[in-house]
């Protein structure tokens, strides 16, 4: 069958936000996914995208707006028209809000899309009606405050620098899973010139099995490991005294601070020997070219901001920020600047209304941490699937069953939040609407076009926000406008190209000059300098770089500290539908070490139980190599159903908030484990 290839844009929460070319069959529908040669990702795409078209046609895709007819979560529908629906959706939205006040509506939406266009979507129309805000914690605040509160500013050295690298550290990511364009750049380091290559993370990842040293840390001690490791450095004088004068705050309080964080203190903190900590600190002190990827591993934990804090530390005591390769990367997302005055609705007043956080929508919806507002009675959900993906996942339904909560989802397939709905609208997929696209791994800016035409009715973000605004009585150009030109206004506003010169040229560089990605001039405080005392603004952090004690300790009742980290076969919750992605996943499976198993008396292939005063959940267990004792690892977020009694991996994870601005600990948590006797 011939087939056409079309430009697009991966739009999911990943660094890489790939360049594709898409196979379009003569028939109309989607063949494979490629990758274009953009200069970072290479013509290189994952699997899971390379297979999009199984999402795309996938027999359950969600193709007419649904009233629910049966109760909440039967999963029982019927087909309405779009007028139908919408006009619904907006008499419910206005009948909550004046009965209970406007900030009794809470838009819920993220990153199922990562376009600006149709990921901001529902702000504009929450910003124009005066609904509760949501702080955007689930996936990046707590790395966020803990870079800046150090660096200051939103970026680092530009990845393609890595070649150029000669230590290339890998500390809480699992690049080989998660990011191959990375994987391909470090294996260029490592092939023009020997780099070395370090992974710190709790198992022994996919990653972790190509490095040259794997420090298998204990979960959330990532902090005393950094701080170790600056001792040795200063001790024996492998700092550089000259450029932290010059460029950091450094002063003899945190030296003598730090003097008292040796080797031995850490080993009891992170269970790795004193002597592997001595060693890669001489290692990182010896390698002038020392790259640090610092990963979203941190941004799970309760003390991940002081931890990442700490390890940002370590390149401004070395000051290999002033070489090329030299430095470290958390996000690149500070080298887009766009005016987004119509994205967002800038224009509109400044809000007044409570912002809830979108972390602890469990705990909002049992009526705790409501900012002195009413309960939440309406919400409308876009790009997010929070009966999955948030912690506590059993407050989280519970919440969304209550008879009281209006709750309508736009979505592409019928997710665990979709069944839970009142109201169902079909969403496009990426291929079937226009958005415009930043990365926070690399610096590209690309926009793309529809590939082909919606499927049955299917309808984007932004078209059905626009159709609601109208319906609510409220005017901005934002709902005016479509999509494409949506992007123009923001592109050409900023003084880059246009739409179309884009979409000709494919991708534009925002590339941050080199001196200033290395902060030779000075870091994004106001006096320039790298905080080792940062300002965080709350009570509980700690002064100077440490280990943060703050973490679900692991006690006699909860032996085992449960981590979550992603598959490659699943990103969050998508793609957890795909049959070949389940196919070569297997099934939802608990990582352990082999003495962990031995000592529970399991073996590979047993049913084993996790549980905590949240909940219990049944998996398979599996002995692993390079995994910390008294770790378990479960891979990916599976949907509820690939667990044998239907309860997912976040009924066990807290809606706790960590320190300073908040943020989901999903790698924090505390469990027992026993064997189920009857295998399953």
């Amino acid at each position: 069958m011939s087939a056409a290839l079309h430009p697009s844009v991966c739009p999911h929460d990943c660094p890489s936000a790939c360049a594709l070319d898409v196979e379009v069959l003569a028939d109309g529908r989607i063949g494979r996914l490629g990758g274009a040669a953009m200069p970072y990702t290479q013509g290189v795409v994952c699997a899971k995208v390379a297979r999009y078209a199984e999402r795309v046609h996938h027999p359950d895709r969600i193709l007419h707006p649904l009233r629910r007819v049966g109760a909440k979560g039967e999963g029982r529908f019927a087909r309405i028209s779009w007028d139908e629906a919408l006009d619904e959706v907006a008499a419910r939205l206005a009948d909550a809000a004046a009965r209970d006040g406007a900030e009794a509506v809470w838009p819920y939406c993220y990153a199922g899309t990562m376009g600006l266009v149709q990921m901001n979507a529902l702000n504009r129309l929450r910003r124009a009606m005066g609904w509760s805000g949501q702080a955007r914690t689930i996936c990046a605040a707590i790395a966020g405050a803990g870079w800046n509160a150090g660096v200051g500013a939103k970026w680092g050295i530009d990845p393609r620098e890595i070649v150029e690298s000669e230590l290339i550290v890998v500390w809480g990511a699992n690049p080989a899973a998660t990011q191959p364009h990375l994987m391909k750049l470090i294996a260029e380091a490592r092939r023009r010139h020997g780099a070395r290559l370090v992974v710190i993370d709790p198992y022994r990842t996919p990653t972790a099995v190509q490095a040259d040293l794997h420090l298998a840390l204990r979960p959330g001690s990532d902090g005393a490991l950094a701080c170790a490791v600056m001792q040795v450095l200063l001790r024996d004088g492998l700092a550089d005294r000259a450029y932290l004068a010059r460029l950091t705050d450094f002063s003899p309080r945190v030296e003598a601070h730090l003097a008292t964080r040796t080797p031995d203190w850490a080993a009891a903190i992170t269970g790795l020997p004193a002597a592997s900590i001595a060693a890669f600190a001489r290692l990182y002190g010896g390698t002038r070219k020392s790259w640090i990827r610092v990963g979203y591993g941190f941004t799970r934990s309760r003390n991940g901001a002081a931890n990442l804090h700490a390890v940002s530390c370590l390149p401004a005591v070395t000051g290999a920020w002033a070489e090329r390769g030299g430095g470290a990367t958390q996000s690149l997302g500070g080298a887009f600047v766009l005016d987004r005055t119509l994205i967002d609705a800038l224009d509109l007043p400044e809000p007044t209304a409570r912002i809830l956080d979108m972390s602890r929508i469990g705990p909002v919806l049992a009526g705790e941490d409501l900012k002195g507002g009413p309960p939440v009675t309406a919400m409308v959900v876009q790009s997010s699937n929070p009966a999955l993906v948030a912690p506590e996942s059993a407050r989280v339904k519970a919440g969304l069953r209550r008879d009281d909560l209006f709750l309508a989802v736009h979505e592409q397939m019928m997710t665990a939040t979709a069944r839970l709905a009142d109201l169902v609208l079909p969403a496009t997929t990426f291929l079937e609407h226009a958005d415009l696209y930043t990365s926070y791994g690399h610096t590209f800016l690309q926009i793309a076009r529809p590939v082909i035409a919606p499927l049955g009715e299917a309808r984007s973000n932004h078209w059905v926000v626009a159709q609601l605004a109208r319906r609510l009585g409220v005017a901005h150009a934002g709902f005016d406008l479509d999509e494409w030109a949506l992007a123009d206004s923001c592109l050409t506003a900023s003084g880059l190209p246009g739409a179309d010169p884009l979409a000709a040229q494919r991708w534009f560089d925002c590339a941050i000059p080199f001196a200033k990605a290395h902060f030779r001039d000075g870091f994004g405080h106001p006096d320039g300098r790298f905080r080792f005392a940062p300002a965080w603004g709350v009570a509980g952090m700690p002064e100077f770089p440490d280990h943060m004690a703050s973490t679900e300790t692991a006690d006699d009742a909860h032996p085992f500290r449960l981590i979550t980290p992603p598959s490659r076969h699943f990103l969050n919750s998508t793609f957890g539908e795909a049959p070949s992605a389940r196919r070569a996943a297997g099934r939802p499976t608990a990582l352990m070490a082999a003495e962990d198993c031995r000592r529970l008396e399991v073996t590979d292939g047993d049913a084993i139980r996790l549980g905590n005063r949240r909940g219990s959940v049944v998996v398979h267990v599996k002995a692993a190599a390079g995994i910390a004792a008294g770790v378990v690892a479960v891979e990916g977020l599976w949907p509820d159903e690939c667990f044998v009694e239907g309860a997912g991996i976040n009924t066990l994870t807290s809606a706790d908030a960590a320190l300073p601005a908040g943020g989901a600990v999903f790698h924090d948590t505390a469990v027992w484990v026993q064997r189920v006797r009857d295998r399953s």
